[in-house]
């Protein structure tokens, strides 16, 4: 269980301050996160999942769709870049046409880049109120979209160009050979994400961070269409244990350390977060769950991707004038175990102080929304231990990490 020391130092008390043009969130929510191709959204569009999100982050606190200025969508999949099912999800959603959308797409890291965006709009003036979502089908858009092709010979003899193309499970696997992970390692850590993920789950604990959704699935085998409500993460598994991930084949390489066990889930989700300057919740009586306060983004090696994490978690704590011991828990990205026990064991974070509730490979990695999903679990386990600071991170497909620093306030 995590355990939060009541001591604050001097940085941490600065970081907790409140001011009026501070950049505070007033809700986020986010759908279950389910198996790709066979999980509860297995026949659900990725505009669907988005427009869900979209429509509950706004009615749980019943503000007027009218004051969204600004959605930005992190989106890694989509053909022609998603822009316009962001769009039409938007509208959907209740978010009238006077509102903009754009999408974007900075791979794993999408959904927190959108909301990084919609923050500094705030804090530049340019917007009072927007919303920073993040969505992924990779049932739907997994597949030619995700295909290189036609890449100039020109630009593939740069070295590091051409390892922008290698497959992340190799990187993995470069990154546990480069850096001395190995695979038990791998498994005591995957092991453990999917041990407090199934605890967390048993004990209700991503229930107020989860809205559920309606949606229509159809039976494979009688090709019947009918109405479930998806309202529970489903790709986490109970009982797993070292010695049953031992049993798992490498996936990428024969003699590697990197498997379906130890890697995050092809999986289907969304997530969005409200947020506002300080002075206009205020002046709403909007609620203010936390505040954003920066995020970074790093470049790394290409073909040690997922190195990532180590190397912008430091710049994003610098800007904040913190250090890693005033930071209560961190919701670090695992795309593989190799590279996120690397980040822990770089930057020497208590492993307890790591995912607190699992991650990704216990429950799920869909690409754009994992950025967004971050920010509700961490407020919500914030609210449940009683934690202030909390940290973001992800490795970024083509080499690059990026993280970012919350307030809770609840």
């Amino acid at each position: 269980m995590l355990q939060i020391t009541s001591s604050t130092s001097p940085a941490k008390a600065r970081l907790i301050a409140k001011h009026d043009d501070d950049v505070v969130i007033v809700s986020a929510v986010r759908t279950a996160i389910t198996k790709g191709r066979k999980g509860g959204f297995k026949d659900t569009r990725p505009e669907e999942l988005l427009g869900g999100v979209l429509r509950s982050v706004l009615t749980k606190v019943n503000i007027d769709p009218k004051l969204i200025e600004d959605v930005a969508v992190g989106a890694v999949l989509p053909p022609g870049g998603g822009a316009g099912p962001a769009r039409m999800a938007a509208l959907y959603a209740g978010i009238p046409n006077t509102a903009a959308v754009n999408a974007v797409n900075r791979q794993c890291s999408s959904g927190l880049t959108a909301i990084n965006q919609i923050a500094n709009e705030i804090k530049t003036g340019q917007i009072d109120i927007g919303i920073g979502a993040g969505v992924e089908s990779m049932t739907f858009g997994f597949g030619a979209a995700s295909q290189p092709t036609g890449y100039s010979d020109l630009i593939l003899s740069n070295q590091e160009a051409e390892d922008c193309l290698i497959p992340m499970g190799i990187t993995s696997e470069n990154v546990a050979k480069d850096y001395g992970i190995g695979r038990l390692e791998q498994d005591r850590f995957a092991a453990e994400s999917f041990r407090r993920a199934a605890d967390a789950q048993k004990a209700g604990k991503f229930k107020d961070e989860i809205t559920p959704l309606k949606v229509k699935v159809i039976d494979p085998k009688t090709e019947e269409e009918r109405e479930i409500v998806v309202e529970a993460d489903d790709g986490i598994r109970d009982g797993v244990t070292v010695e049953s991930l031992g049993k798992l084949k490498p996936a990428f390489t024969k003699d590697g350390t990197t498997h379906a066990g130890n890697a995050s889930q092809v999986s289907d989700g969304a997530a969005a977060v409200l947020l506002a300057r300080r002075s206009v919740a205020k002046r709403l009586g909007l609620p203010i769950l936390g505040k954003f306060n920066n995020a970074s983004v790093v470049g790394v090696p290409p073909r040690v991707m997922g190195v990532g994490p180590a190397f912008a978690i430091p710049i994003a704590l610098k800007k904040a004038g913190i250090t890693i011991e005033d930071v209560d828990f961190f919701e670090i990205n695992e795309a593989f175990a190799s590279q996120a026990v690397f980040s822990v064991k770089h930057l020497g974070i208590p492993f307890e102080k790591v995912n607190v509730h699992g991650g990704a490979i216990a429950i799920g990695h869909p690409l754009g929304c994992t950025g967004a999903r971050q920010v509700a679990t961490g407020l919500n386990i914030s609210k449940q231990y009683g934690a202030k600071v909390f940290v973001t991170s992800m490795c970024i497909g083509s080499g690059m990490g990026m993280a970012a620093v919350f307030v809770s306030e609840q």
